[in-house]
């Protein structure tokens, strides 16, 4: 996930533009962490589910939102600018 708070903003961006394409589920944990900064184990008590699998689910839509930048290319790397190509 993402460690630094250039990365973070990045991710959120991501969200920001990719995220109706992800799950109802996924989107609902990405929000709770990156948003509302949640931990893994409030997100994980709210959902009814276990610490790692929140944090699994993270990792999967995280990197299904680099995919679709990659293929995208609607954001930028989060080092300036306005967000826009």
């Amino acid at each position: 996930m993402a460690r630094g708070l250039a990365e973070r903003l990045h991710v959120v961006r991501l969200l920001d533009t990719y995220g109706s394409l992800l799950t109802p589920r996924q989107r609902r944990a990405m929000r709770l962490y990156y948003l509302d900064d949640l931990s893994l184990g409030e997100i994980a008590e709210r959902q009814g589910v276990t610490r790692q699998a929140v944090r699994d689910s993270l990792q999967r839509s995280i990197g299904e939102l680099r995919r679709f930048e990659r293929h995208l290319r609607l954001v930028r790397d989060g080092r300036g600018g306005d967000g826009r190509r």
